[in-house]
C-alpha cells in the first residue's frame, strides 16, 4: 500500500510541475503570440514545423492537428530539409521553429537557408535572446520555471508546454476560419463523428413511440406525451399524421410564466406552428448543420407530405456527452 501511494506522490508531483509550467506560459503570453497568430491568419500556403528531439516530436503532432482543424501543415526535419526536402517548402508557406535553447544547431542551420528564400518564420523557444531567436520574423517566448525530470535534464515541462501553445494557436485559427462540425467530417472521414454524420439520417432517426399528440387533444394530455417521450418535446399533428406544430420544454417554462393557459386547452392553441423540420433523404450531415443553425436539439423527420416519419436528437447525431453547439 505504501508503495503504491509514493507512486502516486511521485505522479502527482510530476503533474503539478507540468500544471505550473503551462500557467508559467499562460500568463507570459504577449502581443509575440497574436502577431504569430497575425502571420498563420495570413498565410495562404502550408504551416511547416521543424525542430529535431523531442521538439520534432512535438512539431509532428502540431503538424497533424493544424491540418485536422482546416490550417494545412507538414513537418520537415531539418537534417532532412538540408538534404533535399527543402525544396517541398513555397513561398507562402510560413515556417514555426521549435527549440527550447533556441541553439539547435540543425534548426538554426536550415532556418538560414529559409530566410534566404523569403519564407516568413516564427520561433518557439525559451531564449528570445538566442540565435533561433534571432533568425525568426516573430519569437514567441515558452518558457517553464523547471523541468518535472528530477535531474533537471530531460525534455518534460517544456515539451508539455509548447505542444499546450501549439494546441492554442491550432484552435485560435480553427475559430478564426469558422471551422465547423461538417468541416471535421470532411477531414476525419474514419473516425466516430465522421462515420456518423455520413449516413442517412433515415438510419438514425427514431421510428417508434414518437411524442404524438393531436391538436384537438387537451395540454394535459400533451404534456403528459412529451413528459413520458423524455425527448422535452412533443410534435402536435393534425389528419393523417401530418406535422402541424410543435410544444417544447422551454415553450412550457416560458407559457407558465405568463396566465393565458389552462390545461384544458387544445394542445393546437399553444404550438409552435410549421416547424423546422428534415426528410429522411437528408444525410446526418445536413440535419446537423440545420439543428445548428437554429439552436436546437430535436427534430422531427416528415416525408414529401409532411407525415411524420421519425425523430432525430442532437445525440443521435454526435453521440452523448461527445459534443454540444458552440456558443
Amino acid at each position: 500500500m505504501s508503495e503504491n501511494n509514493d507512486w502516486l506522490k511521485k505522479a502527482r508531483e510530476v503533474l503539478d510541475i507540468e500544471l505550473e509550467a503551462i500557467r508559467a506560459v499562460r500568463d507570459d503570453l504577449d502581443e509575440a503570440f497574436s502577431s504569430a497568430m497575425e502571420e498563420m491568419s495570413a498565410c495562404s500556403g502550408r504551416i511547416v514545423l521543424t525542430g529535431v528531439g523531442k521538439s520534432g516530436l512535438i512539431g509532428r503532432k502540431m503538424a497533424a492537428t493544424f491540418s485536422s482543424t482546416g490550417s494545412p501543415a507538414f513537418f520537415l526535419h531539418p537534417v532532412e530539409g538540408a538534404h533535399g526536402d527543402m525544396g517541398m517548402l513555397r513561398s507562402e508557406d510560413l515556417v514555426v521553429a521549435i527549440s527550447n535553447s533556441g541553439e539547435t544547431e540543425e534548426v538554426n542551420s536550415i532556418l538560414q537557408s529559409i530566410s534566404s528564400l523569403g519564407i516568413r518564420i516564427v520561433a518557439l523557444t525559451a531564449d528570445t535572446g538566442s540565435t533561433m531567436a534571432r533568425l525568426a520574423d516573430v519569437v514567441v517566448r515558452v518558457k517553464v520555471p523547471r523541468e518535472a525530470c528530477s535531474l533537471g535534464l530531460a525534455p518534460t515541462s517544456s515539451t508539455t508546454a509548447v505542444l499546450a501553445v501549439g494546441d492554442a494557436m491550432a484552435i485560435a485559427l480553427m475559430q478564426s476560419k469558422h471551422f465547423g462540425k461538417k468541416d471535421f467530417q470532411r477531414y476525419h472521414p474514419g473516425g466516430f463523428l465522421g462515420q456518423r454524420l455520413r449516413q442517412g439520417i433515415h438510419r438514425l432517426m427514431h421510428t417508434s413511440a414518437l411524442p404524438l399528440a393531436r391538436e384537438d387533444e387537451s395540454l394535459e394530455n400533451a404534456l403528459e406525451v412529451m413528459n413520458q417521450g423524455g425527448f422535452g418535446v412533443v410534435f402536435i399533428t393534425s389528419g393523417d399524421n401530418r406535422l402541424a406544430g410543435v410544444i417544447t420544454d422551454g415553450d412550457v417554462r416560458r407559457m407558465v410564466c405568463g396566465n393565458n393557459w389552462r390545461l384544458s386547452d387544445p394542445a393546437g392553441l399553444h404550438m409552435i406552428s410549421s416547424p423546422v423540420h428534415a426528410n429522411p433523404g437528408q444525410s446526418a450531415a445536413s440535419v446537423l448543420d440545420v439543428m445548428e443553425e437554429k439552436a436546437i436539439t430535436v427534430l422531427p423527420i416528415v416525408d414529401h407530405e409532411n407525415r411524420i416519419k421519425g425523430l432525430v436528437h442532437l445525440h443521435d447525431l454526435l453521440g452523448k456527452g461527445k459534443l454540444k453547439f458552440s456558443s
